[in-house]
């Protein structure tokens, strides 16, 4: 877990934004590029995770700030991937969908398999496996995240795993 330095302002105890930002951006940008695939959208995607800790009232608990990031995140990427489809829906005639032209040259063939499988899954299915074995989050924790209970989580871990393990045979 991520520790947040908090910093005194005469009886108030309030979180340091910097240095929150330094300890969560990092990791949250990895989280929203398995999430919606684009590393520019994970970017937009975390910044606005942090503009909206920052316009809400204080947290009870500033530790509890990077689980409300992290719950930012996941719901900003879901928005930006419907968003992204719609537009798709709507477009007429000039498509692009080539992957970037760096992505070659990061990830060896097995990888980008692997990645390819895991973006085909089902939104829950693929949220539930990057907050599991990307972000190492517990069930509960994940639970939390997503706003379903541990059950919910357990089957689509399951699912996920068994639909990618009968895709990458």
């Amino acid at each position: 877990m991520y520790l947040v330095k908090e910093v005194t302002l005469g009886t108030d105890t309030v979180l340091d934004p910097a240095e929150l930002y330094r300890t969560h951006r990092p990791g949250l940008v990895r989280l929203a590029v398995l999430l919606p695939g684009d590393r520019g959208l994970a970017e937009d995607v975390v910044q606005d995770a942090f503009l909206a800790l920052f316009r809400r009232p204080p947290l009870d608990d500033p530790a509890g700030a990077g689980g409300y990031l992290r719950v930012s995140v996941v719901n900003g990427a879901r928005s930006a991937h419907r968003r992204a489809a719609r537009r798709l829906r709507h477009r007429t005639g000039d498509r692009d969908d080539a992957p970037p032209a760096d992505t070659g040259v990061l990830l060896d063939e097995e990888h980008r398999e692997v990645l390819a499988a895991v973006r085909r899954l089902p939104r829950r299915q693929r949220e539930v496996l990057v907050l599991r074995y990307w972000a190492g989050l517990s069930e509960a924790e994940i639970a939390e995240t997503l706003g379903v209970s541990r059950g919910t989580v357990k089957t689509c871990a399951s699912r996920a795993l068994a639909k990618l393990e009968g895709e990458l045979r």
